[in-house]
C-alpha cells in the first residue's frame, strides 16, 4: 500500500541526488537518555514549501530534508474553484479570486508560521487562460505576501512526473503518466533505464496538455443530471484529443508488447481507488500507490454514474465539493484507458508539490 512506498528521487531527466526521499510524519526526538549521556547535537535541516494552486483546488506542502527522506511539517489543501465560470467569461470570477486568496492567506501564514528556507508557488491552467490573470496575481502579492509563478504545461507535466516517479515499477521501460487536472489534462509518455540502479533515470518523450479538465467538462456537458449519451459525448471528446499523441509516439504498440506501465495523480483516480477499496473516509496511506484495474474502474464509474448528485456526495470519498465533478473525471479517465488498455493503474496521490520538494531539496529549481 501507498503508505509503505518511498518518496524516491527518481527524475525525469535529471541526476535526483544521493539518497532517497520519503514521506514521514514529525515526530519528537527520543526521551529517557541514560543518565550522563549527552544528545548530539545535530544542524537544523531547513523548511520548504510548495504551494499548486490549480483549477479547482489550493495545496500547500511544507516539509524538511532528513537523513534518508523528508518529512512533511504541514500541509493544507482546499477547494477553491478558482476557474468557476472561465470557460463562458475567459476570466477569473470575483468570487472565485475572493475565495481563493481567502485559501491562500491559510497557506501564507502556515509559511511564515514554519520559517520556511524557500518554497516555489505555482499556478497552472486557470491563471494561465484567464484575461485577468495579471490582476489576480497583483492581488496575491499585495493582500496574501506570495509571488505566484504561472507554470507552463511542459514544467507542470516535468513537477507531476518528478512528484510520482517512485511509484513506477522499475523494471518495467515505459510508462503513460497523467493528471486529470480541474482545467487541463497533462500526459506524460516516459522512458526509464534502470539498469542495476534502484532509482531508474527518466526520460519525457513526450507530454500533451488537453485543454479539459474536471471543471470545465462540468460547466459544459452538466455534472448534476448525466445522461449516458453526454458520458459518451464526454469520452468521445477525450479519445479525439488523445489520438495525434498515440499517432505521434506509437504507445499502443509498446502496450501491446506489455512494456507499458500506468499512474494516474489526480483527484478523479484516487476518488475512484477510495471507493472501490469502500473507504467510511478518504485514508491517503491506503490509497497512495493501491493499483485499480481496468475492470474496477469500469465497476465504479458505472455505480457512480448510476447514483444521482445527493447519492454521490453521500459517498465520504466523494463528498459535496466533487459530487458534480466526479463523473467528468471519469469520462476522461475511460477515454485514456480506452485510448491505452494497459489493464491497470497506479494510483499516486502526489504531484506538483512533490515534484516541486524533490527540486528544492536537491537544488534542481530556484528557491523563491
Amino acid at each position: 500500500m501507498g503508505s509503505n512506498a518511498p518518496y524516491s528521487a527518481g527524475q525525469a531527466g535529471m541526476d535526483p541526488g544521493p539518497g532517497a526521499l520519503a514521506l514521514r510524519a514529525e515526530r519528537p526526538a527520543p526521551a529517557g537518555l541514560p543518565i550522563g549521556a549527552a544528545p548530539v547535537p545535530r544542524p537544523p535541516q531547513p523548511t520548504y514549501a510548495a504551494l499548486d494552486l490549480g483549477t479547482n483546488n489550493c495545496r500547500l506542502l511544507v516539509a524538511r530534508r532528513a537523513a534518508i527522506g523528508f518529512r512533511v511539517v504541514d500541509a493544507f489543501s482546499r477547494i477553491v474553484r478558482l476557474g468557476e465560470g472561465l470557460e463562458a467569461t475567459g476570466a477569473l470570477s470575483a468570487p472565485a479570486m475572493a475565495r481563493t486568496i481567502e485559501a491562500l492567506k491559510v497557506c501564507a501564514g502556515k509559511i511564515r508560521h514554519r520559517d520556511v528556507a524557500g518554497g516555489r508557488y505555482v499556478a497552472t491552467e486557470a491563471c494561465r487562460r484567464a484575461a485577468n490573470c495579471m490582476e489576480f496575481l497583483d492581488r496575491v502579492r499585495e493582500e496574501v505576501g506570495l509571488d505566484l509563478e504561472i507554470i507552463s504545461t511542459a514544467e507542470e507535466a516535468r513537477l507531476v512526473v518528478t512528484g510520482c516517479a517512485p511509484l513506477l515499477h522499475p523494471r518495467i521501460p515505459y510508462a503513460v503518466v497523467f493528471d486529470i487536472g480541474g482545467g487541463s489534462t497533462e500526459i506524460a509518455w516516459l522512458r526509464q533505464d534502470g539498469g542495476r540502479s534502484p532509482q531508474p533515470r527518466l526520460e519525457i518523450l513526450g507530454s500533451v496538455s488537453l485543454p479539459f479538465g474536471v471543471v470545465t467538462f462540468t460547466e459544459r456537458f452538466g455534472g448534476i443530471e448525466v445522461t449516458p449519451a453526454i458520458y459518451r459525448a464526454m469520452v468521445a471528446e477525450a479519445e479525439a484529443a488523445l489520438t495525434p499523441f498515440e499517432r505521434e509516439h506509437c504507445i499502443r504498440r509498446e502496450v501491446r508488447a506489455r512494456q507499458v506501465q500506468m499512474l494516474g495523480s489526480s483527484g478523479t483516480v484516487t476518488t475512484l481507488a477510495g471507493v472501490n477499496l469502500s473507504l467510511p473516509r478518504y485514508i491517503r496511506a491506503l490509497v497512495d500507490g493501491c493499483m485499480l484495474t481496468f475492470d474496477q474502474i469500469e465497476i465504479v464509474s458505472r455505480h457512480l454514474a448510476g447514483l444521482d448528485l445527493e447519492g454521490r456526495a453521500a459517498n465520504p470519498c466523494v463528498g459535496r465539493e466533487r459530487a458534480d465533478l466526479v463523473l467528468s473525471g471519469c469520462a476522461i479517465l475511460d477515454a485514456i484507458c480506452s485510448i491505452w488498455p494497459v489493464g491497470r493503474l497506479r494510483v499516486a496521490d502526489r504531484g506538483i508539490r512533490e515534484g516541486i520538494l524533490f527540486d528544492l531539496m536537491h537544488a534542481t529549481a530556484p528557491a523563491a
